[in-house]
């Protein structure tokens, strides 16, 4: 992938998330912007890498994708709950991830699919 388009994919998906998260709860965390700009690469990267996988079955991938960064930012960057905390949440894990919120990264997961090959024609 050439750097620019790399870069341009890397600060939308830290932008779009940084502000999804101001839009939801008010507040984000430098780290969100970083995590955000990994999830789409990552996410996006699936369409490369398994273009004939059905895009079901990439958006649950890109869910899982999603859950596992959120996950390794919580237990590098939120080992004291400051950045979010899911402790109380059903079937949390570490309170660091949740199932509720992994429903939310399906049409998160579907929106960064469509992003990224919009994104990619463009650069």
């Amino acid at each position: 992938m050439h750097f620019r388009r790399f870069l341009l994919i890397f600060l939308a998906g830290g932008v779009i998330y940084v502000c999804l998260e101001l839009l939801w709860r008010g507040r984000s965390h430098w780290s969100m912007f970083l995590a955000g700009g990994i999830c789409l690469l990552l996410v996006g990267h699936l369409q490369e890498v398994q273009p004939r996988l059905p895009l079901p079955f990439r958006i649950l991938a890109g869910v899982g994708i999603i859950t596992m960064t959120e996950l390794a930012f919580g237990l590098a960057v939120n080992r004291d709950f400051s950045v979010w905390d899911y402790r109380d949440a059903p079937g949390n894990w570490l309170g660091q991830i949740c199932p509720g919120f992994m429903l939310l990264w399906l049409p998160l997961s579907w929106s960064a699919l469509m992003l990224y090959d919009r994104l990619k024609e463009r650069t």
